[in-house]
């Protein structure tokens, strides 16, 4: 009867491992339209989509809840938001920078 080796395939010295640093997290930046409770801003983010028969561009809308923890952006400005782990129910983002104030 043949033994079967129980050793492991080689693994390459050369490959990153899968670490939460070197993933890529989504990234969108968007106009805040209100700030309805502590800590809570909600996002629209503007997409250009193309149509897959007729080619035409038209524009689509999104919401998105975001985390932001010191309560810095305020309605009318444009921010940058990135994915990270779910907060509460609707929360799966966090606010990484205000781009643009309001004068």
């Amino acid at each position: 009867m043949a033994v079967k080796s129980t050793k492991k395939p080689a693994v390459m010295e050369n490959a990153a491992p899968a670490t939460a640093e070197n993933q890529p997290h989504r990234q969108f930046e968007g106009i805040v339209v209100g700030a309805p409770k502590d800590k809570t801003i909600h996002v629209k983010v503007k997409t250009i989509k193309t149509h897959p028969k007729y080619r035409k561009q038209y524009l689509t809308f999104r919401k998105y809840a975001v985390h932001d923890e010191l309560m810095t952006a305020k309605a009318g400005e444009t921010v940058v938001f990135a994915e990270c782990r779910p907060i509460s129910k609707t929360k799966k983002w966090r606010l990484v920078r205000v781009i643009k104030k309001l004068s």
